[in-house]
């Protein structure tokens, strides 16, 4: 395939692609966002449908958008893409002159050209009772190329002329009669439109025509038809004409009745691009960067992963690997971590390893080891990163699979040393990390200022029921970075710190008169213990499979 200059004008490239000896293929799009999607997929045009354009305003195709408000958003597109655009014009807006302002306006915004149809201004979508619309006047028509042809400034701006004599039912002869005055009247390309599930009237139509002029066909009802019969028929363009926003329609259909059903985005927001994907179609990136040159750096948070041990109960699945790199639906446990911290922008990860440490794969992260793992506690493992414990920092078991929107609430807490406890009766009815707290999990009352009070095992002599289970999950952040350390520190001194775990780094912070806010979830997370977990983790992660347009 012939390639197009890329440092051309976007008029230029629009011209090229109409007259190169290969067929050409450009994509529907109707605003920013999906003008940038057109691009990353690999298109060399954009089609600016009519339709689509007022679709997304919610009016119908039938010139209720006007043409100022159409211009606006091809000037948004334009900005977020850099692909040549042909406008889907309709009858050009009006009469010669508006033709004449209207390629005008186009120019000023970088658009590459403007297809126009032989109807009636205002136009109907030619696939609703076609074949009773009017047609305009062949010299009227004509009269409305020349005029853009004229305003034109930009030797490579395009105009298309669209036949709409065959969705009329007017017929072959009065097809080829019309393309060719358009062609006369300084039409660069023709476009033979229909609303047969066949190809056949724009083959023979292609046939006749036998590429006096580009010739741009829009395959929408024919759309099974095999691309070599366009090949072969000397097509120049193809257009896809409205199936993003078609997409796009489904899927948000689907996702609405969803969340109404359930009256929850719980079920819902990871089966869904996540915010981070909008920001980087955005170009969040290049404002990150300018941010870097401009403003005064902001801090970054950690993380530290506690991974060290084989894992008890999974002694079956773990003779070559650790625990963190077992599979969880497709992707080892670590891996659904780093992307659960990537997901909250966190890029400094620093994983603690022991059992097997070498069959641990977890790209960008830093490995440390804990050599002697088999006979220490985590308390130990936590010393071998107690380096990478600076500016704001997440200390975390190595087994968790979660929600993501639960690391992100501990993230946005003030506190300077928070935890995540699960009030859930299952969770409250475990042997393992559970909490006390000063106050239960009102779960209808939101940013309640509720402390860590202990974390222990059952069984410990507590007449209080627990307010639930301490997760595995720490954010440290500004003083709080001290205020751990000193703890830490006053642990060590004890004979026993090697076999210490992290609940007595909490309880040493507690009783050092340090407070520990409390995020409160209730359920959406599971860590890996044996078999049975893993299979459950396994259903778990199913469970955030994505959103498609059958969804």
């Amino acid at each position: 395939m012939m390639n197009i200059d890329s440092t051309a004008s976007r008029a230029a490239r629009l011209r090229a692609l109409l007259n190169r000896p290969e067929i050409a293929f450009i994509m529907e799009a109707h605003n920013g966002l999906s003008a940038r999607i057109v691009e990353e997929a690999g298109f060399e045009g954009i089609w600016a449908s009519g339709l689509c354009l007022s679709a997304q305003f919610g009016v119908r195709d039938n010139n209720e958008a006007s043409w100022t408000q159409v211009v606006d958003v091809l000037e948004f597109m334009a900005d977020a893409s850099s692909l040549p655009i042909l406008l889907d014009g309709d009858t050009g807006y009006g009469n010669f002159n508006n033709m004449r302002r209207l390629v005008k306006k186009l120019e000023q915004r970088a658009i590459a050209g403007v297809c126009i149809e032989d109807k009636l201004f205002p136009k109907k979508n030619s696939f609703i009772d076609g074949d009773k619309q009017e047609l305009a006047d062949i010299d009227e028509f004509c009269g409305k190329i020349k005029a853009g042809k004229d305003a034109q400034m930009d030797d490579d701006f395009c105009i298309v002329a669209r036949v709409e004599a065959l969705i009329a039912g007017w017929g072959q002869a009065e097809a080829l009669k019309r393309a060719e005055a358009y062609r006369r009247a300084g039409a660069d390309a023709i476009l033979i439109h229909s609303r047969r599930s066949r190809p056949d009237e724009i083959l023979e139509f292609a046939k006749a025509w036998a590429n006096r002029s580009p010739l741009v066909i829009v395959p929408t009802k024919y759309y099974s038809t095999p691309t070599q019969a366009f090949r072969d028929a000397g097509i120049s363009l193809v257009i896809w004409a409205n199936h993003l926003l078609r997409a796009a329609a489904s899927a948000m259909q689907s996702v609405a009745a969803e969340v109404h059903k359930s009256e929850t985005l719980v079920d819902i927001e990871e089966r869904v691009a996540p915010v981070s994907e909008i920001f980087r179609l955005q170009g969040a990136a290049e404002y990150n960067e300018a941010e870097k040159r401009y403003l005064k750096r902001s801090q970054t948070t950690n993380a530290i992963v506690l991974a060290a041990g084989r894992g008890e109960g999974l002694e079956a699945l773990t003779e070559d690997r650790p625990k963190v790199m077992l599979d969880v639906a497709g992707k080892p446990l670590l891996g659904r971590l780093t992307d659960a911290f990537h997901r909250q922008h966190i890029r400094d990860i620093t994983v603690v390893g022991g059992y097997k440490a070498d069959a641990i794969e977890a790209g960008g992260t830093h490995l440390v080891l804990n050599s002697d793992f088999a006979e220490t506690g985590e308390l130990t493992s936590l010393a071998c990163a107690l380096d990478a414990v600076r500016n704001d920092t997440v200390i975390t078991y190595g087994d968790l699979v979660f929600r993501h929107y639960i690391l992100r609430n501990l993230l946005e807490t003030e506190a300077e040393l928070a935890v995540v406890v699960d009030s859930s009766d299952a969770a409250k009815s475990g042997t393992r990390d559970l909490a006390w707290c000063s106050r239960a999990d009102a779960r209808s009352v939101f940013g309640q200022d509720v402390r860590l009070e202990r974390v222990a095992g059952g069984g410990h002599g507590c007449s209080s029921p627990a307010s639930g289970r301490w997760i595995g999950m720490l954010h440290v952040k500004g003083a709080g970075r001290d205020t751990l350390l000193a703890a830490f520190e006053a642990l060590r001194r004890r004979d026993d710190f090697r076999f210490l775990g992290l609940p007595e780094l909490l309880n040493g912070v507690v009783r050092a008169g340090h407070a520990v806010r409390v995020v409160y979830v209730h359920g959406h997370w599971l860590d890996v213990n044996n078999e049975q977990d893993l299979l459950a983790a396994t259903d778990f992660a199913h469970g955030q499979s994505s959103v498609g347009v059958n969804s």
